[in-house]
């Protein structure tokens, strides 16, 4: 299933393709509501017809949706509309990990070189709501 830019999830718009994989379309689009671009993520319309891959597709979401840490998307929304069920997620833009990749493997400090910019490293990720104090 291809989305043309216009179409509407909701009150998401669809502005762009981004990427496509065995579990999805990507599309870049824009929450009229918020007025943000965020991805939307599609499930394919075989899977979107399956009960179990639709229980694991929300499992799967609701888990995203309680983790709270900055090296994880932030999940806004889960919806079905018409048939198509999707996932709207956090926009990050930038070279893919593919992009990145054809260049040469990383350099074993490299995906770790944001921690020299700050004096301390990341908590771990939280569940959100809950307190990381003791």
């Amino acid at each position: 299933m291809s989305l043309a830019p216009g179409t509407r999830l909701g009150p998401y718009e669809i502005l762009a393709p981004l990427g496509a994989g065995g579990m999805g379309e990507v599309y870049k689009a824009k929450d009229t509501r918020l007025d943000r671009l965020v991805a939307v993520k599609v499930l394919p319309e075989e899977l979107a017809k399956s009960p179990e891959a639709l229980a694991r597709f929300e499992r799967e979401a609701k888990a995203v949706a309680a983790l709270s840490h900055t090296n994880i998307l932030a999940l806004h929304d889960l919806g079905e509309q018409g048939g198509t069920v999707y996932v709207v997620m956090e926009l990050l833009e930038g070279k893919t990990l593919r992009e990145r990749l054809s260049k040469g493997a990383l350099a074993p400090r490299a995906p770790w070189s944001w921690r020299s910019r700050w004096p301390t490293a990341s908590p771990p990720p939280t569940t959100r709501g809950s307190s990381t104090a003791t």
